[in-house]
């Protein structure tokens, strides 16, 4: 008997200027490290375990570009939907408009 494995598949955009960039990389990483299932990034032809900080950078994912997500397992709906939640954009924060001038305060 032939087992069926369902996946699930999103699609999202990089939403950051910088494109995937450590900061993105490892929070995308620590992330896909909570769920149990498989979970994969595909951009262009470059395939990445979500799990792997290197395989996440080496993606050269640039601002805009298209990222198929796939997830499989037992927690694959909530995986698949923790991890496009790290690719939403992120509005400014208020409180950190720069002060009279054009110069941020210096924050030690």
């Amino acid at each position: 008997m032939v087992e069926s494995v369902i996946v699930k598949h999103s699609k999202v955009h990089i939403p950051w200027k910088e494109g995937l960039h450590l900061r993105p990389a490892a929070k995308l990483v620590k992330c896909a490290r909570i769920f149990q299932s498989s979970i994969s990034l595909k951009v262009n032809d470059r395939l990445a375990d979500a799990r792997s900080i290197l395989a996440v950078m080496l993606l050269c994912a640039t601002f805009g570009a298209v990222v198929d997500l796939e997830a499989s397992g037992t927690d694959e709906a909530e995986a698949l939907a923790a991890v496009t939640a790290v690719f939403e954009p992120v509005e400014p924060d208020a409180s950190k408009e720069p002060a009279e001038g054009g110069l941020k305060p210096a924050i030690f």
